[in-house]
């Protein structure tokens, strides 16, 4: 009697697990390629007769929905963002349509400080949701490299030139202004002595102040990198 109950429990226990392998047997179909991007760690895609798998270090373009401001936001506050046009294989598979949109929760914002050290937004993205309603979990962070949003060197060099360039007029006034109190023929040393100067202080100036805050507009385009794969599955037959 208690070897029949043993085995009736073994056959409840065991025939969902059976049933589940009959049904949707996983099996791969190929190994196929992103487009990759420069730099990108990898671009394996590996399809099967359930699921796309999307290998981690691959690297997307993605676009916000609306404005992001660093002296703004907070820790905690959801982004959303979508891929701006469909993804495909090299060989064809459709992986991501088009119109998706993918969510993203800040997890820490850097002020910007002194010495011209610019905000940073670091992010964590976590959901994707395909136009049908679908959604898969995510898991990636903007691919730069320290993880963060901030503004690019050329802002910060124009940040930097423009002080330069403003203390430099200043000085030139400064140094004309004074070349023409004593003599008028001194105008030229004046200009010598007061636009080095003024630029000097302005090229300190730019790199003592407080570096720039991240601003990012809607439809700006940033790329995130995968750092798990991403599995996307398709409907069992």
């Amino acid at each position: 009697m208690k070897k029949l109950i043993a085995l009736l429990i073994l056959l409840t226990m065991s025939t969902p697990v059976f049933a589940a392998d009959i049904s949707c047997n996983e099996q791969v179909l190929s190994q196929q390629h992103m487009f990759a991007h420069k730099n990108a760690p990898c671009d394996k895609v590996i399809v099967t007769n359930l699921r796309n798998i999307v290998c981690k270090g691959n690297v997307f373009n993605v676009v916000f929905d609306c404005k992001l401001w660093s002296e703004k936001a907070a820790a905690g506050q959801k982004i959303s963002f979508s891929f701006p046009e469909a993804v495909y294989t090299q060989e064809g598979t459709l992986i991501i349509p088009a119109c998706t949109k993918i969510s993203a929760t800040i997890i820490k914002i850097q002020k910007q400080r002194i010495f011209n050290k610019n905000a940073r937004v670091y992010l964590t993205f976590d959901c994707i949701t395909f136009p049908d309603g679908s959604t898969f979990s995510v898991s990636a962070r903007p691919f730069t490299k320290d993880g963060a949003l901030k503004e690019g060197p050329w802002m910060t060099a124009g940040k930097i030139a423009g002080a330069t360039v403003g203390m430099g007029i200043v000085g030139a006034g400064a140094g004309t202004g004074f070349a023409f109190i004593p003599n008028p023929a001194k105008l030229g040393a004046g200009f010598a002595i007061g636009i080095p100067v003024g630029c000097s202080v302005g090229l300190i100036t730019g790199l003592l102040t407080p570096g720039l805050k991240y601003h990012a507009k809607a439809g700006e385009g940033i790329k995130i990198v995968l750092c798990d794969d991403l599995s996307l599955k398709k409907s069992c037959h």
